[in-house]
């Protein structure tokens, strides 16, 4: 049985400079049978606004730079040029990943793989080998959330990356912890999934921002997905407003010191979730309080949350399948801020509680002295202790979650 085949999707706007170092990347991947779908766009009306014109400019330098590179095999989708950019209502990095998803999805093979990826993201030359590994190792699997690690620089984004790396691990950690089905981290640059499953879901949604959790989350519900794999992706630490959330725009406001979009959850609130989850076999019989009734009874407008799911599913297993499906990613975010909001938290000390109980193995092994430190005041070298420790222990986590699978 042939291989499957990588076939790597690729949104661009104004990473001109970017594109030559990932495709050297690409050049020095140990594996060589993929394909590169670029979507280089922006909006039609950025060619009349003079404060994105130097965008627009940028991404003909990409088109010229694809179109001429003669190493690779690569297929340029124009949404760029003049009379070819996104109309008012329809664009952003959502829809250029699903015009490349798509054009993948319509030649590929139904066991190939769709690899998504940013330009401005370092990828090792293994990269390519370890999800194609892990598909062969697990292939009844929906996808792959591939391992991060966002590299220091020397600036002072470095405080930056390093606060809100934290922030992202520690909720993925609690996330793993109470065996949670929407435990991944969504990154766009680190994502892969069979082209049957793509096809399947109906592909992805094109939102402006946050295109990857949706599809993550569309992934959990139809199955399990895998979280660990032998390589790396190392994605950029810069400032971007190109998106309305994620990394860039969470640094640009952590500049300000604005961090309240990513606050610690104390982990008891995660308890209360565990809790929750674990009441949906018991309220196929009947009604039971789950910690998150009140939330839910706000949310869905009704109190009767779990009487539809009921009359709809007349076996336990596609009941408690529902359930999980309702109570999903996006809902357990705006649980958490529910319960938190108008409270504030000293994130240093939520984290260090959360480590002297589950992880206190590894945080004294890191820090003989104890943890004392201030994400606004300690040396960047400490702080990057600190997220080395919880990325060894997301790791570990990480793994041990795909053994189960």
């Amino acid at each position: 049985m042939r291989s499957p085949k990588v076939h790597i999707a690729l949104p661009v706007l104004n990473e001109s400079e970017n594109l030559p170092a990932l495709l050297n990347c690409l050049k020095n991947q140990t594996v060589q049978d993929f394909s590169l779908t670029v979507c280089v766009n922006q909006y039609e009306s950025w060619w009349d606004d003079p404060s994105k014109k130097e965008h627009c400019l940028d991404n003909q330098k990409s088109l010229v730079f694809l179109r001429t590179c003669k190493d690779l095999s690569i297929e340029v989708i124009d949404h760029s040029s003049r009379g070819k950019g996104w109309p008012p209502k329809k664009g952003g990095v959502g829809h250029a990943r699903k015009t490349a998803m798509d054009r993948i999805a319509r030649r590929a093979k139904a066991r190939d793989l769709i690899l998504s990826m940013d330009a401005d993201t370092f990828y090792p030359p293994d990269y390519l080998a370890s999800v194609k590994a892990v598909f062969q190792h697990h292939p009844e699997i929906t996808g792959l959330a591939v391992p991060y690690y966002h590299r220091l620089t020397g600036e002072t984004t470095d405080r930056l990356i390093l606060r809100y790396e934290t922030f992202m691990r520690y909720y993925l950690l609690n996330m793993l912890r109470i065996e949670n089905p929407y435990a991944f981290t969504a990154l766009g640059s680190a994502m892969a999934f069979p082209v049957r499953v793509y096809k399947k879901l109906g592909g992805l949604t094109p939102v402006q921002s946050g295109e990857d959790f949706y599809f993550l989350q569309k992934l959990a519900k139809n199955g399990r997905f895998a979280l660990w794999a032998g390589s790396t992706a190392f994605p950029s630490s810069r400032l971007s407003d190109r998106v309305l959330f994620g990394t860039g725009p969470a640094l640009i406001k952590g500049s300000s010191g604005d961090w309240a979009s990513y606050p610690f959850y104390p982990y008891t609130l995660f308890d209360k979730l565990q809790a929750s989850f674990a009441c949906f076999p018991g309220l196929f019989r009947e009604d039971l309080p789950t910690p998150m009734d009140a939330f839910l009874r706000k949310q869905f407008n009704t109190r009767n949350v779990w009487e539809p799911l009921r009359r709809n599913y007349n076996d336990l297993k596609n009941f408690t399948r529902a359930c999980a499906a309702r109570v999903d990613g996006l809902r357990i975010l705006q649980y958490l801020r529910s319960e938190q909001d108008g409270k504030p938290l000293e994130g240093e000390k939520v984290l260090t509680e959360f480590l002297r109980k589950f992880h206190r193995e590894a945080l004294e092994e890191a820090f003989p002295q104890g943890p004392d430190f201030s994400f606004d005041a300690s040396p960047v070298s400490l702080l990057n202790r600190l997220r080395n420790l919880l990325l060894k222990e997301e790791m570990r986590m990480r793994e041990k979650h795909d053994q189960a699978l």
